[in-house]
């Protein structure tokens, strides 16, 4: 029987700091302990932390794929990923930032090309930066998590970002209001922050997921949504991001595009 193709889920914003790579861990924990088969790829060409947070040993990155491929000598994805555990896998962006030039937007398609069916779930990591390789990744994928938070010039750029998605015709989009980031900038209400963005909020991060220490799990490498802990104390909060997890594994059918490339 024919391996269904994976999932393919990336999450965006318009601007840093808003909890794009933690998002995406997180999400990579959730789904592991659904026993799914997940690659994070990191697509923050410039400044990736995906392997940093997760201290992951990196022999080779993303560019060392793309090189190969450009010149006839890539065979497996599987040379070029590193593993958090079992179930986890990571694409890393380029240890040297000058590298990030040097990765055309025509080579996204590929990677994901040859890992389509290799994996379960693929959750690609981006820069904020509306750059040919986001948009492709955004292009091909069968959902996109666009994260917002309450900060003004954040909301600012989403509305814009929002309205590009629908003069493009873009609709497989999620916006995802993170308020566990910044606490303390309350500054909108939830009523006030979807007329600013004109658009619903189609899923909120809660206030309560805050983690004051969270800076301690990343220099240990650790996954929240995997730490018995975090599990045991943020509880609700965990369930509603599974929720969110299990809702972009059901959602509508696959991106074709991708699929027949690979």
């Amino acid at each position: 029987m024919k391996k269904q193709a994976a999932k393919i889920i990336t999450v965006f914003s318009c601007k840093g700091g808003v909890g794009k790579t933690t998002t995406t861990i997180n999400l990579a924990g959730i789904y592991s302990l659904m026993d799914k088969k997940v690659l994070i790829i990191d697509l923050d060409l410039n400044s990736g932390g995906i392997a940093l947070s997760l201290n992951v040993p990196v022999e080779k990155t993303i560019f060392n794929a793309v090189d190969d491929i450009s010149n006839n000598r890539f065979e497996e994805i599987s040379n070029y990923v590193c593993k958090y555990n079992d179930k986890i896998d990571v694409l890393a962006a380029p240890k040297d930032p000058r590298n990030a030039l040097k990765i055309d937007s025509k080579y996204v398609n590929l990677i994901i090309s040859s890992c389509i069916y290799k994996y379960d779930v693929i959750l690609i990591d981006t820069s904020h930066n509306l750059s040919p390789v986001s948009l492709t990744a955004i292009d091909k994928s069968d959902n996109t998590l666009f994260m917002v938070t309450n900060d003004p010039v954040d909301l600012k750029n989403a509305r814009s970002m929002i309205a590009i998605f629908e003069d493009t015709e873009n609709d497989n989009y999620k916006v995802v209001f993170n308020s566990s980031k910044d606490t303390g900038k309350d500054y909108f209400s939830l009523f006030d922050v979807k007329n600013i963005i004109k658009h619903n909020i189609d899923y909120t991060i809660d206030h309560s997921f805050y983690i004051k220490d969270i800076d301690k799990y990343v220099i240990d490498g650790e996954i929240l949504t995997l730490n018995k802990k975090i599990r045991s104390s943020k509880k609700n909060d965990i369930i509603k991001l599974t929720k969110l997890a299990t809702a972009l594994l059901n959602s509508k059918e696959p991106n074709k595009e991708v699929r027949k490339d690979g």
